[in-house]
This record gives structure tokens, C-alpha cells and sequence, in this order.
């Protein structure tokens, strides 16, 4: 069973909110950060990408880095435009996009449920992005992007969240790219009570987002008492049943040394190959949509060739493109390292394929997106995904909810 407690958050003055919150800052690199804080001081991307305020050639983990965070966030905390409460709460967090809402609450996860494996994963995390954000942690003294957790969905939960969230949010607003963000304080002993008992009847969370932030939180926090700050780190949890998964296509910048004839007479033993008249994605599992030579295509796994679905993560379409044609037909065998392929979120839609292929690259792949039923298997089987499986939107803001130790 987890652990889920309310806490005293530092939150922006809810008139600046809008001006504070940020993109997580894995999204984006220096100068799209730049540019998205530009002429906006209060940004939380001075803190999480203080780069943006550094020399282009900064050693991205130079002691410089780190001090530039904690100055930026000591200053938006100095002038009033972050505030803390003073009794433990809850915070309900709700985004809608293209007309579609998730709520989540927003508390400390336990970093021994992380330990204990109560808080699940479904990837490989690298070292060194640990220590950077580890450091950044210690640093800043806070936990300042939440990480995104979902839970099998409970219907007491979701009760409790809509009548809490029924009334004016203090926050409300919509960012830049269409997305509303909306967030209310659960203060209420009872409401605050309910909750955290609610959640202690759940059997685990499985991280949904921020794989390197939990293991960075949860070194922090490891064989410390539960009483002790360092023990728990922000997150967000979210039933499993109002998030969507957007695919994370891939594309291919040479063709292994092959003509384009080669390789489509390759695919074709695989796949049933049909053109298409325009771009579309994959309509089912184990299809795949492809732009090749100015052309897309609807690729279908042959009959024959047999997915071992008992097996959660072979079973994956990310799995089978790589096994069947990214590994043996272009060569690219470890695709986290492979210079030779890039990889796309769906947001940046089916255009974004054809400009990569247009000016240059050889081949793109849409991919039909994985279900958060098969992430919340392979996460209970204790696997872990092929890299790049999984786009979550709308991505989580950091900075309208912090926690600090």
C-alpha cells in the first residue's frame, strides 16, 4: 500500500502563476528555453534550465549551473512571488486539451515505496542524468517538477476529487500552446484525512513521467525516517483511466547501405505493404504507417509472423519494429545509443515525419501508441520498455506546486 501525504507547498501568488510555471525542463534544450522565458524574469526556467542564462559553451554540470539555479529561485522567493503555505494541504490539479480533462492530486510520494517497488517503473534510468538532477535537488533545496505517477483508477477517489474541485479553482489559466491548467487547494482536515487513507488502501503507483527525477528524489530520501523531509518528493498522481498516451514515432536517417528497393522488398516479407493517398496513422496494433521517397505507407504485420503476447514487452509495436526491421534490416542495435535515429513525440503530428525525410533523413515510422494497460503490465511484470515508448500529453507544469526540504 502507498503512502500519499499533504504538505506545506511553496506556490506562486495566484496572479503570477501563469508567469511562473514552466515546461518540465526535459523538454525543451537552451534555446528553446530561452525563448520560451524570454522577457519573462519570473519563469521557473531560470531555475530548472539555468543554462538559459549562461554562456552557450557552459559545462552543463559546472558548480555555475547549480548556484545560478538556487540564486534564480532565492529571488522569486525574496520578492513575494513565491509563498508558502502554512498548514499541510492537497492540491488538485486538473489540464484539459482538445477538450479532454485529466485530474490528478498533487502530494509526497515516499521514497521507500519507491525503494520497496510499491512506486513501479517501466524504464531504465541513466546515471548521469540522476546526478545532475540530484544535485540540482540538493542545491535548490527543493523538489521542483513533480513526478507523474498514476494509480488504477478508484472510485472513491474520484468522487472525493470532483466534489473538492467543483468550486473556483485559485489558479486558472491557458498556456502558450492551448493547454488550461487549473489547481485548488484541499486544505480540509477531513477531506485531507479521506484522502490520504484513500490512497493508503492502493497497491502501487507506476511512474507515468520522470523516471530520472523519482531516482534522483528517492536517493535523497533513501534510509532517511519517514519524518524527515528528504523522505518523500513531490509528485502528481492520476487515474490511469483519463491519461492518453501519444506515440513516439522514429525516424531513420540511411537505409543501412540498401537501395530503396531492397529495403521495401525486405519489409515486404514482414509486412503487408499498401500506399496511401495522404499521411495516416497506424489504426491498430502491430501496424505501422511509413514515409519513404515521398510516399506514405500502411505496413500490417503478416499472419505468419507470430507475436508472443504473453511476453508484455516483445508483444510491444515498439518492440517489433525493432526486432523485426530497426535491428537486422537497418542496423541499429542499440537504439539508445544509435546516432543514426531520432525519435519524434506524437504531438509534433505526421508533418513533422515527412519535413525530417523531405530534407534528408531516409525513412520515418508513426507508430500506433502504446495503451497504459500494456505500460502498467510490464511495470507489475517488473520489465522495463524499449526507450522512447511512451509520449505523455499534456505535459505536467513545474513551479505551480513546489515542495522544499
Amino acid at each position: 500500500m502507498v503512502a500519499f501525504h499533504s504538505f506545506c507547498a511553496l506556490r506562486p501568488r495566484n496572479d503570477l502563476a501563469d508567469k511562473v510555471a514552466a515546461v518540465p525542463y526535459d523538454v525543451v534544450n537552451t534555446a528553446e528555453g530561452r525563448e520560451l522565458a524570454k522577457g519573462n524574469p519570473l519563469s521557473l526556467l531560470h531555475v530548472t534550465r539555468p543554462d538559459i542564462d549562461l554562456p552557450d559553451n557552459t559545462d552543463m554540470y559546472a558548480d555555475v549551473v547549480y548556484e545560478t539555479a538556487r540564486k534564480a529561485f532565492d529571488k522569486l522567493i525574496a520578492e513575494g512571488v513565491m509563498q508558502r503555505d502554512k498548514e499541510p494541504c492537497f492540491y488538485a490539479y486538473a489540464q484539459t486539451m482538445q477538450g479532454r480533462r485529466q485530474l490528478g492530486l498533487v502530494g509526497l510520494a515516499s521514497a521507500s515505496d519507491y525503494w520497496a517497488n510499491r512506486i513501479k517503473k517501466h524504464e531504465f534510468t541513466r546515471i548521469d542524468k540522476e546526478n545532475d538532477r540530484l544535485r540540482h535537488i540538493e542545491t535548490v533545496r527543493a523538489h521542483l517538477g513533480p513526478v507523474f505517477l498514476t494509480y488504477r483508477a478508484n472510485a472513491e477517489i474520484d468522487a472525493r476529487l470532483a466534489k473538492l474541485t467543483s468550486g473556483k479553482p485559485e489558479v486558472d489559466y491557458v498556456a502558450p500552446d492551448g493547454v488550461r491548467h487549473q489547481v485548488w487547494v484541499i486544505a480540509g482536515k477531513d477531506d485531507i484525512a479521506f484522502l490520504e487513507q484513500a490512497f493508503a488502501k492502493i497497491d502501487s503507483f507506476y511512474i507515468a513521467d520522470g523516471h530520472h527525477r523519482a531516482a534522483a528524489a528517492s536517493r535523497l530520501g533513501k534510509d532517511q525516517p519517514e519524518d524527515s523531509p528528504r523522505a518523500h518528493f513531490q509528485a502528481v498522481a492520476f487515474p490511469h483511466n483519463q491519461l492518453k498516451i501519444l506515440p513516439y514515432n522514429r525516424v531513420v536517417h540511411d537505409l543501412n547501405g540498401m537501395t530503396r528497393d531492397e529495403f521495401m522488398a525486405k519489409l515486404q516479407k514482414l509486412f503487408e505493404i499498401k500506399p496511401l493517398q495522404a499521411a495516416a496513422e497506424p489504426s491498430a496494433r502491430h501496424h505501422f504507417s511509413m514515409y519513404l521517397d515521398h510516399q506514405w505507407y500502411a505496413l500490417a504485420l503478416r499472419p505468419e509472423i507470430k507475436v508472443d503476447e504473453s511476453d508484455a514487452v516483445a508483444c510491444l509495436d515498439v518492440s517489433i519494429l525493432q526486432s523485426n526491421v530497426l535491428g537486422p534490416m537497418l542496423g541499429i542495435d542499440d537504439p539508445r545509443t544509435s546516432q543514426r535515429i531520432d525519435f519524434v513525440g506524437g504531438i509534433r503530428g505526421l508533418g513533422e515525419l515527412e519535413r525530417r525525410v523531405n530534407e534528408g533523413s531516409a525513412v520515418a515510422f508513426a507508430m500506433f501508441p502504446t495503451s497504459l494497460d500494456e505500460l502498467i503490465n510490464i511495470a507489475d511484470a517488473g520489465k522495463v520498455m524499449p526507450p522512447k515508448s511512451t509520449w505523455f500529453e499534456p505535459k505536467l507544469r513545474s513551479g505551480l506546486v513546489v515542495s522544499v526540504f
